[in-house]
């Protein structure tokens, strides 16, 4: 019986991380199924979804996982699934709207973006930030840009005001449109 499982790992950058997190589930029978990648400031995160099959896959992989975070100096997490995931956007009938939003670097962006998007039934699919100097001034500039689902029932409108009550209050560009996968 195919059984699932997450696993996260972040230890400091360096070749050969991914090779050897693909060597472990290579090495206990499993199938990666998905993943994302990257790397923070001198750290590389990893997260996966893997798949395998027998009574004892799981303590393999539990040692397994030890045993690369002792060798290898990775910190990893590891846990199983109840079930096989169903994506949000399939149960929501979500659409996909992608989020940009820019201005002086300040305390609270995120998390009111994140909050007003949690209140609203959007779930955040993936999401990058970065804040950089500006070249002319040096003022930091923030970034953040989302990748997020929209319930099929949502009230786009209602929540394209308050992004924009959000964007006056933090002096802050918000702009939010339609994608497709």
């Amino acid at each position: 019986m195919k059984q699932w499982f997450a696993l996260s790992a972040i230890g400091r950058d360096r070749p050969g991380i991914v090779a050897d997190l693909a060597e472990l589930i290579y090495e206990c029978d499993c199938n990666l199924e998905d993943s994302s990648m990257t790397i923070l400031g001198s750290e590389f995160a990893v997260l996966l979804l893997l798949t395998g099959e027998g009574r004892d896959i799981a303590p393999r992989l539990s040692a397994a996982c030890k045993r690369l975070e002792w060798e290898k100096r990775l910190t990893v997490f590891f846990r199983p699934l109840d079930a096989e995931p169903i994506p949000y956007r399939a149960s929501h009938r979500a659409r996909r709207y992608a989020l940009q939003a820019i201005g002086g670097d300040k305390a609270g962006i995120v998390a009111k973006l994140s909050r007003c998007l949690a209140d609203a039934r959007v779930n955040i699919a993936q999401m990058q930030t970065q804040s950089r100097r500006e070249p002319e001034s040096g003022a930091p500039i923030y970034t953040v840009q989302i990748a997020m689902d929209l319930p099929g029932d949502s009230d786009e409108q209602g929540l394209r005001e308050r992004l924009e009550a959000i964007a006056r209050e933090l002096c802050i560009e918000v702009s939010l449109e339609p994608r497709e996968t």
